[in-house]
């Protein structure tokens, strides 16, 4: 039988993120996505609210759909160098067990603008900002800021997608395959 993926989100990006990732590490796993509150504000601030709020996902998600994994994926904001904020992704996997497993995905600066308009935890997410920057609404759950921020070159999906591969791969314990038994 074929594992049961449950990601905890409707988003498409976050979907598409984690069907990518699942189609490489588990192969004929069905994905099926529920929505379920992440338990941290709107825009999460910093990695470990961030993450935190993945967890909490991938928990509901896994629980609410008697899933064989449940995966939670989050996007935050974060203080990050030379002042700037930094907008970070943090995926998180769960099993039946009760094993966790977190992953991250690149980090990239907010232009001074951007990080204005979000204010010091005023409650404004940044997809609300990018949609408004370009007048797209919608833009942020399908190829996302970071799409407009690379000129087109990288998007959401894909962005999110390595975040999945390393929470799952590291649930997963994939190492081993490359390990000598000894």
């Amino acid at each position: 039988m074929a594992a049961r993926v449950a990601l905890g989100s409707l988003n498409p990006a976050k979907r598409a993120a984690v069907e990518r990732a699942v189609d490489s590490l588990l192969p004929g796993a069905a994905v099926a996505a529920v929505e379920v509150p992440s338990g941290v504000p709107a825009q999460p601030r910093g990695d470990e609210e961030t993450a935190r709020g993945a967890r909490e996902r991938a928990d509901r998600a896994r629980a609410a759909l008697d899933a064989d994994y449940g995966v939670g994926v989050e996007s935050g904001v974060t203080a990050g160098p030379g002042g700037a904020l930094y907008v970070v992704a943090w995926a998180a996997a769960v099993d039946r067990a009760g094993r966790v497993a977190y992953g991250g995905s690149e980090r990239f600066p907010l232009p001074a603008p951007v990080a204005a308009a979000l204010g010091t935890g005023s409650g404004v997410e940044l997809g609300a900002v990018i949609d408004d920057l370009v007048g797209e609404p919608g833009l942020a759950r399908r190829e996302g800021g970071i799409s407009v921020l690379t000129g087109g070159r990288r998007e959401r999906p894909a962005m999110l997608e390595i975040a999945c591969l390393h929470a799952l791969a590291a649930l997963l314990e994939v190492w081993r395959e490359r390990v000598a038994p000894r």
